[in-house]
């Protein structure tokens, strides 16, 4: 993709923190935003969970060879130009950045045929405006009992709003009268973006 088309900077020149995918999503909405690359209402926030918080997703950074990562929740960016022309951006993906939505639903998330109910994906599709309103996280999440951090946490500090310090669980949540967005399962957000729910089989 030529520089003058995109939207955000390069992987390399994101904003990144491992294991703070909620954030690093957040920090893409808030450049183009800032830099007015695109219009707002085409970017969207991709929450993927489930009731059990165990949801593969394949060609991830920390994955070894074809196996897939198992994520309690996973946060992409969606740009929607038009049916045929829907980007992710995934900052912990191995595939291209951005990624057209088609090839990332035939590697990435594959399909719930073939794999364990317990993993089926569920998608939360939140408005990129509405999740720099609304998303809030103070980051205890990723606090130890003795509060020591899982993971270090990013340099600048947490977002909060007016309203809430902490509200991560309700876009983690796939209970659709819960927090902002649209929930679709995994077939139907492949019918509604990609308009075509084959993707690759998978097993699990």
């Amino acid at each position: 993709m030529a520089p003058e088309d995109r939207i955000i900077p390069s992987r390399e020149n994101c904003v990144y923190t491992s294991c703070y995918c909620e954030e690093n999503v957040w920090k893409l909405c808030e450049f183009v935003r800032t830099e007015r690359t695109t219009q707002l209402d085409q970017v969207f926030v991709v929450f993927i969970s489930n009731e059990n918080r165990m949801v593969p997703l394949w060609k991830q950074k920390s994955g070894c060879g074809d196996e897939p990562v198992i994520w309690d929740y996973h946060v992409v960016l969606l740009q929607v130009s038009g049916p045929a022309d829907t980007l992710v951006y995934d900052l912990d993906s191995v595939m291209s950045f951005p990624c057209s939505l088609k090839l990332y639903a035939t590697h990435a998330l594959r399909s719930d045929h073939g794999i364990k109910s317990a993993y089926h994906r569920k998608l939360r599709v939140v408005p990129a405006d509405s999740y720099l309103m609304n998303f809030a996280s103070d980051r205890s999440h990723m606090k130890k009992a003795d509060g020591s951090w899982r993971m270090p946490p990013p340099t600048y500090p947490p977002i909060h709003t007016a309203e809430s310090q902490m509200n991560l669980d309700d876009f983690i949540s796939m209970e659709p009268a819960v927090g902002w967005g649209s929930v679709f399962s995994l077939h139907e957000f492949l019918q509604r973006y990609v308009g075509s729910s084959s993707s690759s089989a998978a097993s699990l």
